[in-house]
């Protein structure tokens, strides 16, 4: 899916403009690339995380000659998904639709306050016991037998 794909989707999902949907598509990445550029995260909770990074200097190899090269430090993006989206993706599924919200009518009468149920400690739960692994009887030694000697 590219840009215009995902501005078409956000549009029909959101029953706006398709126009009004590339314009926002856009000023998010360019919000998020800013952010990140200053060095500030930007963290998407249950989606991703943005950030930079500072690589230090360090030693290369040239594949083809094998000469050793200086590669110097830099800064670099650095994306990291998070559990939320990593899960969805393992399991094929895909993300929850959010309901339109319906009008609720104020309720007439305010209802009493309920008192608060104490916690219960559940009891503790014993593991399973665990069979002894079958042990393998020893082997028994036999005599050792001479060969009969070879005649000449």
């Amino acid at each position: 899916m590219n840009k215009r794909e995902l501005a078409a989707e956000l549009a029909e999902r959101l029953e706006i403009d398709k126009k009004q949907a590339v314009a926002f598509v856009e000023e998010f990445i360019i919000t998020i690339t800013d952010t990140v550029a200053t060095g500030e995260d930007v963290v998407l909770t249950g989606f991703a995380k943005f950030r930079r990074v500072q690589r230090g200097p360090r030693l290369a190899r040239n594949p083809q000659t094998g000469a050793t090269v200086k590669v110097p430090a830099k800064k670099a993006a650095k994306i990291t998904p998070l559990k939320a989206f990593k899960d969805a993706v393992i399991a094929g599924k895909k993300a929850p639709a959010k309901k339109k919200a319906v009008a609720k009518k104020a309720p007439a009468k305010k209802a009493p306050a309920k008192k608060k149920a104490v916690a219960k400690k559940a009891p503790a739960r014993k593991a399973p016991a665990r069979k002894a692994p079958a042990r393998k009887a020893p082997a028994k030694k036999t005599a050792a037998r001479k060969a009969p000697a070879r005649r000449r």
